[in-house]
């Protein structure tokens, strides 16, 4: 007579039973990055290095002042002199002045004084002049020091699967080994009579194993090391030797087959000799109903049934939380429809991969672009959730038009969607939250005000001072922001930025004017740029001179930087002597500091958010004493009796 199950509970109270007495605990290993692809990161990796280090060629061509090229066209080219020749690798010392050109190679350095790159398919060098048929904007074909990478940012999150993506930005930085979660291993045994190897012949009654190579296969995409120690037949000490050599050799076992009623009652006996033995026997669901779970000094051990299709739907519902949590998986990718936050613009007589990120609106999916030359830039491979296909015929996609997106990996929304400027202070605040998994697109201020208009960010970290003197409100308050709270974030310190020692005895922005001195400018738009404009203007009024007038006078005005590194890679190279950045930057390329004042970097939040539980949690990180200590360790960022405090928009 065959036995019946002893009780059949359900998945949850199963559940609830084998975490009374297992918990599943991670344990992380240090492998080289060879090593590492398809491994979780244990830790934020935080890039030791700007990327990139340096303000670079992103084309083959010519270094100019772009203002140089303003007129120039296919029938009246502009003519500049060839100063100098710059290979990739090389460092250049000539300077580029009005009415001269250096010639470069894609990824050579930029020299003093360049602020753009024409194409070399634009020009044509006749002896020691080029002709240029084709006029540049300043930054033009260049990329900038830091703009993509800036050193102490995080680059990888905790969490993060290690894909070819992950490798590139690791290398780019000079990282050479990081900390992974431990893949678990697993034992798989398969049981019964009817069983034969694949490379067996198949005789009458018999079937080929199937589980041990599915659940191997299952296992590794789970993150774990599976172990197949093949099939055992129906005996129970050939079963109970397997099943103790399993435990010998991993920390989970798995064995299929064996667990209906009759044959079960062989499992469950012999099971029930471990320590502390069967914990389940029976499942109510359909189908998986003759599942045993058992555990013996503290490895667990799941006897599934014998079907395929029931084998593998236990080991999803059961088993594979348990391997993802121990490799420290995520959910898998998949293609997604979305709309266009933004008009894209694409060339002609070409197929284009754009990479994208994606947004999860109240309206659906929305994508943004990543715009620049991301042809140079290591963050489009490692930063961004796939892809969209523009295919040769098509020049341009509207604001709105409904794309499909390949995901790299991520199909899970992220939260929280964080657009704007970007500081560390950020990155300290979202330690505190590690469950939720950020969106983070560095656009810059305007950009973040924008987004939050649209509803298509929680939270834009803003730093833009108005005529008014204030910060931050005003601005948003002209974009016409509406049902939305401004909360104050923390100060940080802006000022100029000068070599160490500060040999040129640059007191203020009074220097600017001086002959011996070289600026580097930040870019139009930014919060950084909208200060230096300010001081400028009231130096113009105070010394009866018109602005644009003011800005001629100063050496590489026009010479716009994209970052605060950027600004600092100027200065500790040589090329300018002065920018103005946060202090926190200053130092750590080692380089003097002129305090200006206190900027302060907020936080515009739409009303109907501050519900959702990843920005409650922002909120109270950005208010709580550990964010505040975290933060004053970068010299020139602090918290101050204004932080946390919420002004209606």
């Amino acid at each position: 007579m065959r036995k019946i199950f002893r009780e059949a509970v359900s998945i949850e109270k199963a559940k609830e039973i084998l975490f009374q007495f297992y918990k599943p605990e991670k344990s992380v290993e240090e492998v080289s990055i060879l090593e590492s692809t398809g491994r979780v990161l244990a830790e934020d990796v935080r890039s030791p290095i700007s990327l990139p280090p340096f303000d670079r060629a992103v084309m083959d061509g010519y270094a100019v002042i772009a203002e140089d090229t303003f007129n120039a066209e296919e029938t009246n080219p502009t003519i500049l002199k060839v100063v100098d020749r710059i290979e990739a690798g090389e460092w250049g010392e000539v300077e580029v002045s009005r009415g001269n050109a250096v010639e470069v190679a894609t990824g050579s350095a930029m020299p003093k004084g360049a602020n753009a790159v024409v194409m070399v398919e634009f020009t044509k060098e006749k002896g020691e002049f080029v002709e240029i048929f084709k006029s540049v904007a300043p930054g033009e074909n260049v990329l900038f020091a830091g703009s993509d990478v800036m050193a102490g940012e995080v680059m990888l999150r905790k969490g993060r699967k290690i894909t070819h993506r992950e490798v590139a930005i690791l290398s780019a930085c000079g990282i050479r080994s990081v900390k992974v979660y431990r893949k678990p291993r697993v034992a798989v045994i398969s049981t019964g009579n009817e069983l034969v190897e694949l490379e067996e012949k198949l005789e009458r009654a018999k079937i080929y194993d199937v589980n041990s190579y599915m659940l191997c296969s299952a296992i590794e995409e789970c993150g774990g090391i599976p172990i197949r120690l093949g099939i055992v037949r129906d005996d129970e000490n050939e079963i109970k030797s397997a099943i103790l050599r399993a435990l010998e050799l991993s920390e989970l076992v798995l064995t299929s087959g064996s667990t209906s009623a009759g044959f079960g009652d062989m499992m469950f006996k012999i099971l029930s000799e471990f320590k502390p033995g069967v914990l389940v026997h029976g499942i109510a669901v359909k189908p998986g109903k003759p599942t045993i779970i058992a555990l013996h000094n503290g490895k667990p051990i799941f006897a599934l049934p014998g079907y395929p299709t029931s084998a593998m739907t236990i080991f999803e519902v059961l088993v594979a939380p348990i391997l993802r949590e121990l490799s420290g998986l995520r959910t898998e990718g998949r293609i997604l429809k979305a709309k266009l936050a933004v008009k894209i613009f694409s060339e002609p007589g070409r197929r284009e991969l754009l990479p994208v990120n994606v947004v999860s609106t109240v309206e659906g999916y929305r994508v943004y672009p990543v715009a620049g030359s991301y042809s140079g830039m290591v963050s489009a491979i490692y930063a961004t959730d796939g892809f969209i296909e523009i295919p040769e015929e098509v020049l341009m996609l509207e604001e709105n038009e409904e794309v499909e997106v390949r995901l790299y990996s991520e199909i899970k929304p992220a939260d929280p969607v964080i657009i704007g400027s970007h500081c560390v202070g950020i990155d300290l605040i979202l330690e505190f939250m590690p469950e939720f998994e950020p969106k983070i697109i560095n656009l810059g201020s305007t950009a973040g005000i924008l987004a939050v208009k649209r509803r298509e960010a929680d939270i834009a970290g803003i730093h833009l001072l108005s005529e008014d003197g204030v910060y931050n409100e005003t601005a948003v308050r002209k974009f016409g922001v509406e049902s939305a709270v401004l909360v104050k974030g923390y100060l940080r310190e802006q000022g100029l930025i000068v070599a160490k020692g500060n040999p040129k005895q640059i007191k203020g922005f009074e220097d600017l004017l001086r002959e011996d001195l070289r600026f580097v400018n930040r870019n139009k738009g930014s919060g950084t740029r909208v200060l230096i404009d300010m001081h400028l203007q009231e130096i113009a009024k105070k010394s009866g001179i018109g602005f644009e007038e003011l800005k001629r006078g100063i050496r590489g005005y026009e010479v716009e930087a994209k970052t605060h590194d950027a600004v600092a890679v100027a200065v500790a190279s040589g090329k300018a002597d002065l920018g103005v950045g946060i202090k926190s930057v200053a130092s750590s390329y080692g380089l003097d500091f002129i305090p200006l004042r206190a900027e302060e970097f907020d936080f515009l939040i739409p009303k109907e958010r501050l519900k959702k539980d990843s920005v409650r949690l922002f909120l109270r990180a950005l208010e709580s004493e550990e964010f505040a200590k975290k933060l004053e360790k970068f010299e020139g960022l602090r918290v101050y009796e204004k932080t946390g405090e919420m002004i209606e928009i």
